[in-house]
């Protein structure tokens, strides 16, 4: 609250109680507001820092992820898996609020991981403030009351926007070794690096942008504890060029199947390389490769 003006955002309460925190819809926001929202996506257990990235001819803006707390963080967490949908309102929601939910019952099942806080955070990726009526339905599900409920509001096309998506560069390799059936357990930490994506005019070329940052531009290490016996052939699997999908920008190849998601092959979403670091043995295991080319491409696309 005491930093609104600095970090260019707003802060206000709804009617029940709830606080909802302009992030880049009547405001412009800015990268550090982007860096604070990545580490509260992540729920307390991860840091964000900026840098920049070199790719190919390109020096670009980027971040820097790490998280002691991979599985927690980046699944329980900041993975953006709860749609809300109630009435005309729609939102990805992401960040700790989820762990409160569990909407993704299988997902959390499978993590083995509940929270029993009395204060819920969501990350909304919205370009419309959510009614009293929709903060209810979140404060509902989360098990506490309206004023206890804090709702952060991010568009895909703004600063913030395309700052928290990069930052989860981690947690798009995370995500990308579940489906694989890796065991989440494994990992003892996660680090990883993308650039960030320019501000694009709409909202749909700006999620082919971001996407793109992760799949053409990001760059993950994995410490991995155990037997790593099945490494070598689990890590083939998890590159974004292990889709045949890959190898053009995101969003032209969206519209190419009508703008379906359940069209896009879902191992596509992971970083563009990722590597292994195997604690007990010391053995390092690697796969994939940044496409600088297809990356100036998206990039290029915003303008």
């Amino acid at each position: 609250m005491n930093q609104k003006d600095e970090l260019d955002c707003t802060v206000n309460e709804l009617g029940n109680g709830t606080t909802v925190i302009d992030a880049g819809i009547e405001v412009a926001g800015g990268e550090e507001l982007g860096r604070l929202v990545g580490e509260i996506c992540l729920g307390g257990l991860g840091v964000v820092r900026h840098t920049k990235m070199h790719i190919g001819n390109m020096d670009l803006p980027a971040v820097v992820v790490s998280t002691d707390h991979p599985k927690i963080a980046c699944m329980a967490s900041q993975y953006a898996g709860w749609t809300i949908n109630v009435d005309k309102y729609f939102a990805m929601g992401s960040g700790p609020a989820r762990a409160l939910a569990r909407v993704e019952k299988k997902l959390y099942a499978h993590l083995g991981y509940e929270d029993d806080a009395k204060v819920g955070v969501i990350l909304l990726e919205t370009r419309e403030v959510p009614s009293e009526e929709v903060t209810q339905y979140i404060a509902d599900k989360c098990k506490i009351a309206t004023s206890d409920l804090y709702c952060i509001l991010a568009p895909t096309a703004c600063v913030v926007g395309s700052v928290q998506v990069s930052a989860r560069v981690v947690e798009v390799g995370m995500h990308k070794l579940h489906e694989v059936g890796f065991d989440l357990d494994r990992v003892r930490s996660g680090y990883g690096v993308a650039p960030v994506a320019p501000v694009a005019k709409k909202d749909t070329r700006a999620m082919g942008i971001t996407n793109d940052c992760i799949l053409y531009g990001g760059r993950t290490f994995y410490f991995v504890r155990s037997d790593d016996k099945d490494l070598e052939d689990v890590i083939k699997k998890v590159p974004s060029s292990s889709s045949e999908q890959y190898g053009q920008p995101f969003y032209d190849l969206f519209k190419s199947v009508g703008n379906d998601f359940y069209k896009v092959d879902p191992l596509l979403f992971s970083p563009a390389e990722i590597t292994f670091n195997h604690i007990e043995s010391g053995k390092t295991y690697h796969a994939g490769k940044l496409n600088p080319e297809v990356l100036k491409q998206s990039l290029e696309s915003a303008k």
